[in-house]
């Protein structure tokens, strides 16, 4: 007897080609879930419905091993829609509602958040299970929230399993009302990748990478590379960070000559623009804007130390990147960074809008090499343990368990 896969449906309010956290881990989960078992009962028919936000991005297209649906007419507003186009959308897609009891999957409790619920809401015996990716502090998801806090409520409660990507958000969703089993599975890097990357650079076999040395994008090679890949919102403290890079224009640290490498885009790029003219910076900073993602390891590699002062975190994927990649890293001790960082163990933790002592947690890196080498050491251990390939299986366990979840609960009412 041949065993159809199950379908699992997927709410995202945006997908690839956006690039955040969030998507990569779709991606990357959903392409290696097609191995996950053995035996046909056990492996996924995915079926994306997001929002279409650009005209260029087409309707319908087939992105690695999801059938990926746009709704809306490719503009801001689209992702407003998608709680209601999305539903319709998810209730038309062929075979949904003949299917034994399709998987709803939330990613974050925002605008796709809201259609899963309302799809939910709709066949209430579908299994609901709900991710949380949220990188966002507390009171500003909740100022975005607004007059709907009632009904954003509700996709915490109605969920029948939610997979949290760190301790902070797991809290963040009982404190919100989820009832049902509450597991914490990371978002992971591909950590084979990183390191094949790194061995051909050093072995000079691949002479297709556009960055070959520091002197390709303008930095000298006696100067030391102080890198971030972030988006440039508030949350993530590149102010900070460029404050901190001013510290050593003004302190007498041995290591005088630093550069630093902005890698991403975002709505605060004219302010910290302005903020590395106003102290001077400009031949100490460099804006490389939005970096593709076969790309970003040729600047983890060139990278004398990688940091990030975030201000609030879901996580923060972009650390355990650039511990695969063999680059020390600095960060502040908050939100979902609490599960990995070990201060003087795999990176050095630094306080939360302090320049002065981000500057001085750098420097220590850049003049120490016994502490640099046990950090490369300590944070190759640390990635190795949050490879892709383990975070799948695991999400493969929680989609089959979802369901389960629910029988129970309906045995219970």
């Amino acid at each position: 007897m041949t065993n159809k896969k199950r379908k699992v449906i997927i709410f995202s309010t945006a997908y690839l080609p956006f690039v955040g956290g969030a998507e990569v881990a779709v991606k990357e989960i959903t392409d290696r879930l097609e191995n996950y078992a053995d035996d046909e009962q056990n492996k996924f028919d995915f079926t994306m419905v997001t929002a279409r936000l650009k005209k260029e991005l087409l309707s319908f297209e087939r992105v690695g091993n999801i059938d990926v649906y746009r709704v809306g007419i490719g503009s801001f507003w689209d992702k407003y829609l998608l709680p209601f186009l999305g539903v319709f959308k998810a209730l038309r897609i062929k075979g949904a509602d003949n299917e034994e009891k399709p998987i709803i999957w939330a990613i974050m409790a925002s605008f796709g958040g809201f259609g899963a619920l309302f799809l939910k809401l709709l066949r209430p015996k579908w299994p609901f299970i709900l991710t949380l990716q949220e990188g966002d502090s507390e009171k500003h998801i909740l100022k975005k929230v607004g007059i709907f806090y009632p009904v954003w409520k509700m996709i915490f409660k109605r969920a029948d399993y939610v997979q949290a990507i760190s301790e902070y958000l797991k809290y963040f969703a009982v404190k919100y009302g989820a009832k049902c089993p509450i597991e914490v599975v990371p978002n992971g890097v591909d950590f084979n990748k990183f390191q094949k990357a790194i061995r051909q650079s050093a072995e000079q076999i691949n002479p297709e990478f556009q960055i070959q040395d520091k002197e390709k994008i303008g930095i000298k090679d006696n100067e030391k590379i102080i890198l971030t890949v972030s988006r440039l919102v508030e949350k993530n403290g590149i102010d900070i960070l460029i404050r901190a890079i001013n510290e050593f224009k003004v302190k007498s640290y041995k290591v005088h000559k630093v550069r630093l490498l902005i890698a991403g885009e975002g709505k605060e790029i004219k302010k910290l623009e302005r903020l590395a003219n106003k102290l001077g910076l400009e031949n100490e900073i460099i804006f490389a804007g939005e970096i593709k993602l076969e790309e970003i390891v040729e600047y983890y590699k060139i990278a004398d130390v990688f940091a990030r002062p975030s201000r609030t975190e879901g996580f923060g994927n972009v650390f355990i990147e650039a511990m695969a990649a063999g680059t020390p890293v600095v960060a502040t001790y908050v939100g979902g960074i609490k599960d990995f960082l070990k201060d003087g163990e795999n990176g050095l933790a630094c306080k939360v809008d302090d320049p002065k002592d981000l500057a001085e947690k750098i420097n220590r890196i850049l003049e120490d090499e016994n502490l640099r080498r046990k950090l490369i050491e300590g944070g190759l251990k640390t990635a190795k343990k949050y490879d892709w390939e383990n975070i799948a299986k695991r999400m493969g366990g929680i989609l089959n368990e979802a369901t389960c979840q629910i029988n129970l609960t309906r045995q219970d009412n």
